[in-house]
Protein backbone atom coordinates (compact mmCIF):
# COMPACT_ATOMS: atom_id res chain seq x y z
CA UNK A 1 0.00 0.00 0.00
CA UNK A 2 1.18 3.50 -0.85
CA UNK A 3 -0.60 6.81 -0.56
CA UNK A 4 0.14 10.48 -0.10
CA UNK A 5 -1.22 12.26 2.97
CA UNK A 6 -4.09 13.68 0.91
CA UNK A 7 -4.97 10.48 -0.98
CA UNK A 8 -5.60 8.03 1.87
CA UNK A 9 -8.43 5.61 1.11
CA UNK A 10 -10.64 6.22 4.13
CA UNK A 11 -12.67 3.08 3.42
CA UNK A 12 -9.49 1.08 4.19
CA UNK A 13 -7.81 3.46 6.65
CA UNK A 14 -10.55 5.59 8.21
CA UNK A 15 -8.09 7.05 10.75
CA UNK A 16 -4.75 8.68 9.94
CA UNK A 17 -2.02 6.09 10.71
CA UNK A 18 0.84 8.63 11.03
CA UNK A 19 0.78 8.87 14.81
CA UNK A 20 0.67 5.09 15.11
CA UNK A 21 3.65 4.70 12.78
CA UNK A 22 5.76 7.30 14.59
CA UNK A 23 5.48 5.56 17.95
CA UNK A 24 6.03 5.19 20.80
CA UNK A 25 6.49 8.84 21.67
CA UNK A 26 7.26 10.30 25.10
CA UNK A 27 4.45 12.41 26.50
CA UNK A 28 5.27 16.04 27.19
CA UNK A 29 3.13 16.79 30.23
CA UNK A 30 3.63 20.54 30.17
CA UNK A 31 2.84 22.97 32.94
CA UNK A 32 2.97 26.71 32.41
CA UNK A 33 1.79 29.98 33.89
CA UNK A 34 -0.17 32.66 32.07
CA UNK A 35 0.69 36.34 32.24
CA UNK A 36 -2.29 36.65 34.59
CA UNK A 37 -0.81 34.03 36.91
CA UNK A 38 -3.14 31.12 36.03
CA UNK A 39 -1.44 27.73 36.01
CA UNK A 40 -2.04 25.44 33.03
CA UNK A 41 -1.33 21.73 32.60
CA UNK A 42 -1.69 19.66 29.44
CA UNK A 43 -0.12 16.61 27.75
CA UNK A 44 1.52 16.86 24.31
CA UNK A 45 2.31 13.85 22.14
CA UNK A 46 4.61 15.85 19.87
CA UNK A 47 7.44 16.12 22.40
CA UNK A 48 11.06 15.06 22.78
CA UNK A 49 14.57 15.99 23.82
CA UNK A 50 16.50 17.85 21.13
CA UNK A 51 19.93 18.25 22.69
CA UNK A 52 22.17 17.22 25.56
CA UNK A 53 24.76 19.98 25.90
CA UNK A 54 23.01 22.08 27.00
CA UNK A 55 19.96 19.90 27.68
CA UNK A 56 17.03 21.09 25.58
CA UNK A 57 13.44 19.95 25.07
CA UNK A 58 10.72 20.71 22.57
CA UNK A 59 6.97 20.39 22.40
CA UNK A 60 4.75 21.25 19.48
CA UNK A 61 1.18 22.49 19.53
CA UNK A 62 -1.22 22.17 16.61
CA UNK A 63 -2.76 25.57 17.02
CA UNK A 64 -1.68 28.07 19.65
CA UNK A 65 -3.20 26.54 22.77
CA UNK A 66 -2.77 27.77 26.34
CA UNK A 67 0.52 25.92 27.02
CA UNK A 68 2.17 27.25 23.88
CA UNK A 69 0.80 30.76 24.37
CA UNK A 70 1.96 30.84 28.00
CA UNK A 71 5.41 29.54 27.09
CA UNK A 72 5.83 32.15 24.36
CA UNK A 73 4.54 35.03 26.49
CA UNK A 74 6.42 34.17 29.70
CA UNK A 75 9.44 32.36 28.24
CA UNK A 76 9.05 29.41 30.61
CA UNK A 77 7.49 25.95 30.97
CA UNK A 78 7.97 22.72 32.92
CA UNK A 79 8.01 19.14 31.65
CA UNK A 80 6.46 16.71 34.12
CA UNK A 81 7.18 12.98 33.86
CA UNK A 82 4.07 11.06 32.82
CA UNK A 83 4.15 7.73 34.66
CA UNK A 84 1.64 4.95 35.19
CA UNK A 85 0.71 6.09 38.68
CA UNK A 86 -0.38 9.46 37.25
CA UNK A 87 -1.91 8.26 33.98
CA UNK A 88 -5.47 9.19 34.95
CA UNK A 89 -4.43 12.70 35.96
CA UNK A 90 -2.35 13.10 32.82
CA UNK A 91 -5.17 11.98 30.56
CA UNK A 92 -7.75 14.06 32.43
CA UNK A 93 -5.63 17.18 31.88
CA UNK A 94 -6.06 16.77 28.12
CA UNK A 95 -9.65 17.99 28.36
CA UNK A 96 -10.29 21.16 26.32
CA UNK A 97 -10.80 23.43 29.30
CA UNK A 98 -11.70 27.05 28.56
CA UNK A 99 -8.80 29.47 28.62
CA UNK A 100 -8.37 30.82 32.10
CA UNK A 101 -9.23 27.54 33.83
CA UNK A 102 -6.38 25.91 35.76
CA UNK A 103 -6.26 22.15 35.24
CA UNK A 104 -4.41 21.88 38.54
CA UNK A 105 -7.36 23.41 40.38
CA UNK A 106 -10.15 21.92 38.27
CA UNK A 107 -8.80 18.35 38.55
CA UNK A 108 -7.34 18.59 42.04
CA UNK A 109 -3.78 17.87 40.88
CA UNK A 110 -1.22 18.89 43.51
CA UNK A 111 1.25 21.54 42.37
CA UNK A 112 4.70 22.32 43.73
CA UNK A 113 6.91 25.35 43.35
CA UNK A 114 9.69 25.37 40.79
CA UNK A 115 13.12 26.81 41.53
CA UNK A 116 14.27 28.51 38.32
CA UNK A 117 10.92 29.34 36.68
CA UNK A 118 7.59 30.70 37.92
CA UNK A 119 5.49 27.92 36.39
CA UNK A 120 4.51 25.21 38.89
CA UNK A 121 5.26 21.51 38.52
CA UNK A 122 3.24 18.39 39.30
CA UNK A 123 4.10 17.60 42.91
CA UNK A 124 3.69 13.82 42.57
CA UNK A 125 5.62 13.41 39.33
CA UNK A 126 8.65 11.10 39.38
CA UNK A 127 10.67 13.89 37.77
CA UNK A 128 10.23 17.36 36.34
CA UNK A 129 12.41 19.55 34.15
CA UNK A 130 12.18 23.33 34.40
CA UNK A 131 12.79 25.04 31.06
CA UNK A 132 13.33 28.51 29.66
CA UNK A 133 12.30 29.10 26.05
CA UNK A 134 15.13 29.57 23.55
CA UNK A 135 13.32 29.22 20.21
CA UNK A 136 9.81 29.44 18.82
CA UNK A 137 9.20 27.98 15.37
CA UNK A 138 6.02 28.43 13.34
CA UNK A 139 6.12 25.45 10.99
CA UNK A 140 5.46 25.76 7.25
CA UNK A 141 4.61 23.18 4.60
CA UNK A 142 6.57 22.46 1.41
CA UNK A 143 4.82 25.37 -0.30
CA UNK A 144 5.88 27.77 2.42
CA UNK A 145 2.39 28.06 3.92
CA UNK A 146 2.05 28.24 7.70
CA UNK A 147 0.55 25.05 9.09
CA UNK A 148 -0.83 26.63 12.24
CA UNK A 149 1.46 24.49 14.39
CA UNK A 150 4.04 26.00 16.71
CA UNK A 151 7.15 24.34 18.15
CA UNK A 152 8.58 25.56 21.45
CA UNK A 153 12.20 24.74 22.32
CA UNK A 154 13.43 25.28 25.85
CA UNK A 155 16.69 24.83 27.72
CA UNK A 156 16.55 22.83 30.94
CA UNK A 157 17.44 25.07 33.87
CA UNK A 158 16.35 22.88 36.77
CA UNK A 159 15.87 19.16 37.43
CA UNK A 160 13.62 17.58 40.06
CA UNK A 161 13.81 13.82 40.76
CA UNK A 162 11.92 11.90 43.41
CA UNK A 163 14.78 10.05 45.08
CA UNK A 164 12.82 6.80 45.39
CA UNK A 165 13.31 6.40 41.64
CA UNK A 166 17.10 6.57 41.82
CA UNK A 167 18.95 3.25 41.84
CA UNK A 168 22.74 2.86 41.66
CA UNK A 169 23.12 6.50 40.69
CA UNK A 170 20.63 6.29 37.83
CA UNK A 171 17.05 7.37 37.26
CA UNK A 172 15.38 3.95 37.10
CA UNK A 173 12.90 3.95 34.22
CA UNK A 174 11.68 0.47 35.16
CA UNK A 175 10.56 1.87 38.52
CA UNK A 176 9.19 5.13 37.07
CA UNK A 177 7.12 3.24 34.47
CA UNK A 178 6.59 5.93 31.83
CA UNK A 179 3.41 6.12 29.80
CA UNK A 180 4.08 6.61 26.08
CA UNK A 181 1.83 7.78 23.25
CA UNK A 182 1.16 5.38 20.43
CA UNK A 183 -1.63 6.16 17.97
CA UNK A 184 -5.39 6.59 17.94
CA UNK A 185 -6.44 6.10 21.60
CA UNK A 186 -3.53 3.78 22.41
CA UNK A 187 -0.97 4.36 25.14
CA UNK A 188 2.09 2.24 25.88
CA UNK A 189 2.91 0.84 29.30
CA UNK A 190 5.61 -1.30 30.86
CA UNK A 191 3.36 -4.37 30.51
CA UNK A 192 1.77 -3.66 27.13
CA UNK A 193 -0.73 -1.06 25.95
CA UNK A 194 -4.40 -0.16 26.10
CA UNK A 195 -6.79 2.51 24.91
CA UNK A 196 -7.52 5.61 26.97
CA UNK A 197 -10.19 7.98 25.57
CA UNK A 198 -9.55 11.70 25.76
CA UNK A 199 -12.13 13.49 27.93
CA UNK A 200 -14.25 16.32 26.61
CA UNK A 201 -14.95 19.48 28.57
CA UNK A 202 -18.69 18.71 28.44
CA UNK A 203 -18.23 15.22 29.89
CA UNK A 204 -18.11 13.40 26.56
CA UNK A 205 -15.12 11.41 25.26
CA UNK A 206 -13.29 11.83 21.98
CA UNK A 207 -12.70 9.02 19.51
CA UNK A 208 -9.57 9.02 17.30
Amino acid sequence: MFFTPHSRDKSILPHDPLKAIVAPRPIGWISSLSKEGIANLAPYSFFNAVGGMPPMLMFASEGVKDSARNAVETGEFVFNYASEHLEKEMNASSLPAPSGVSEFDHLGISAAESQTVAAPRVADACAALECKVTSVVETVDIDGNKTGAIMIIGQVTGVHIDEQYIRDGRFDVALAKPVTRLGYLDFGYSNGFHEMPRPGWDGTVHNP
